[in-house]
């Protein structure tokens, strides 16, 4: 659905923000009439994003608190149906200045109108699908196709998955196709992962999977860190988190980036929050003793 402009000046006026922001934080997963393929402008990439969704049935094996999806409401269950996917991929590439069209859209500076990825992520976990290992080698397919050298292909993941064997041998596909992993990490302690993801899958586990494959190659660590009842992680937690990082680094993994970013959307709980500027800085600042590269999104 369009944004009207009336709509748009009402938005700004409201909360003051300028055409950047208001994109930043429209993270919609439906592009007109299209089922998987949608275009996102990310904070993250610093531009174009064209997302895949792969779970238009909403199946993720995490229950995030800060999740935008709303899983109460029921998705589209069905398996991928390719030639719907290639179609939509195909036509998203060859098409994207229409992006641009839209009302919301049409004040982005120049910087933020190129394609900077194409992205797994959607409505839940990428690597659950029976489809991500040949979604992936569309999608290289077609970044060759479309002359798209810069482009990445990421994977957002919440690393559960990472040692299946079809998730391997795709991974060390798109190390071949410019692919890069960002993967989850919100905690430290396995209570606060209880809490803020929303299982009881174990950390150790989830760690290992991730030293497994940073030790392959350079992976970034997506981090979301929020209130929950007004309340920010604790100096416990945070120390935890850090020393998790720690032990991965003290062990051969490969730590590219750590992206550290707090409540941007509308969450399905409303009782999750966004931290201060400072509040995450302060995260933030604890992370570099490490000695790796940290960026912060508010």
């Amino acid at each position: 659905m369009k944004t009207t402009k009336k709509t748009l000046q009402a938005q700004r006026k409201s909360v003051g923000k300028s055409s950047t922001e208001i994109a930043f934080s429209s993270h919609s997963r439906q592009w007109r009439d299209f089922r998987y393929v949608y275009p996102v402008i990310s904070r993250r990439s610093r531009g174009l994003s064209i997302g895949v969704n792969l779970n238009t049935g909403k199946n993720c094996n995490f229950d995030c608190v800060y999740c935008q999806v709303c899983r109460t409401e029921p998705g589209r269950i069905e398996p991928v149906e390719f030639d719907v996917l290639s179609a939509e991929l195909r036509q998203m590439l060859a098409n994207y200045e229409q992006v641009f069209d839209e009302e919301q859209y049409r004040d982005l500076p120049s910087e933020l109108r190129v394609i900077k990825d194409i992205a797994f992520s959607g409505d839940g976990e990428p690597t659950l699908s029976p489809a991500f290992p040949a979604a992936v080698g569309l999608a290289a397919e077609l970044r060759g196709e479309f002359g798209l050298k810069d482009a990445k292909i990421v994977v957002l993941t919440n690393g559960c998955f990472l040692r299946k064997p079809a998730v391997i041998q795709t991974l060390a596909f798109l190390d071949r196709h410019n692919g890069e992993i960002w993967a989850k990490l919100d905690a430290g302690t396995q209570a606060y992962f209880e809490q803020v993801n929303g299982v009881r899958h174990s950390l150790d586990d989830l760690t290992a999977n991730l030293l497994a494959t940073a030790r392959a190659r350079p992976v970034a660590i997506q981090s979301m860190f929020m209130r929950i009842h007004d309340n920010p992680p604790s100096e416990d937690e945070v120390r935890a988190y850090v020393n998790r990082l720690r032990g991965l680094l003290d062990q051969g993994a490969q730590i590219k980036l750590i992206q550290a970013y707090t409540v941007a959307r509308k969450t399905a709980r409303d009782y999750v929050g966004k931290l201060l500027e400072e509040e995450l800085e302060a995260i933030a600042e604890a992370i570099r003793t490490l000695g790796v590269p940290v960026e912060t999104y508010v």
